[in-house]
């Protein structure tokens, strides 16, 4: 029987969905999954490296501790790995880790932009600002430290001349925060075309967060 298959294979499936949504192309990205229960602390699931999702199977998923240790699978993890376990060290509010290199988000990466909230959503579900790491080689623990540091209390963040990270309490918000981030930068770049630019003020992106909140509290 396949250990934890419901969680590895809600991993899997969301990686078929990137593919399927534009967001990477062959192999590239990544996707993770902390598991929760008694008998699984500290452990996640995540993406093997150099896979093309169409050809896995549950089983394939491999899971790791926070550790970057082995523990289920015989497929070699995700090479940003390090970047998945920075975050979920740094963040235990997050279940889930996507990384995808969407077109508009990645040219924004690449000219070192940081997206400014342009819409109400950005504020409500990404939380800010979608900033710019500093840039770092992929797959090294100082890709992941940026990251982390760039993320801050945010739902995305954007790698260098690389693509987007997006977070979230479930695999399905993590999945919506990369799709806004796409989103979002589409917007801005057209709104750059016109020669004016109005993100939101930082009491509104904040008032927008309070009122968030608040509503998920009901």
């Amino acid at each position: 029987m396949v250990k934890w298959k419901e969680e590895r294979g809600l991993v899997l499936s969301t990686s078929m969905r990137l593919v399927e949504k534009g967001l990477v192309a062959g192999t590239a990205g990544n996707v993770s999954l902390r598991l929760m229960g008694k008998d699984s602390p500290d452990l996640i699931a995540i993406t093997p490296t150099s896979r093309y999702y169409d050809t896995l199977t549950v089983d394939d998923i491999p899971v790791i501790d926070l550790n970057g240790a082995a523990v289920e699978g015989q497929l070699k993890p995700s090479s940003e790995m390090r970047l998945h376990i920075a975050i979920y060290k740094a963040r235990p509010d997050i279940r889930a880790v996507i990384h995808t290199h969407s077109t508009y988000a990645s040219a924004a990466s690449a000219a070192g932009l940081e997206i400014p909230v342009l819409l109400e959503e950005e504020a409500i579900f990404l939380g800010g600002t979608v900033r710019t790491a500093k840039y770092a080689r992929t797959g090294t623990s100082e890709l992941a430290h940026y990251a982390v540091e760039a993320l801050e209390e945010r739902n995305a963040v954007l790698l260098a001349n690389h693509g987007v990270v997006g977070v979230g309490e479930t695999i399905r918000q993590a999945l919506d925060a990369c799709e806004m981030v796409e989103k979002a930068a589409q917007v801005y770049f057209l709104a750059l075309t016109t020669g004016r630019v109005n993100p939101l003020s930082p009491e509104a992106v904040k008032a927008l967060k309070d009122v968030y909140a608040k509503v998920q509290k009901v």
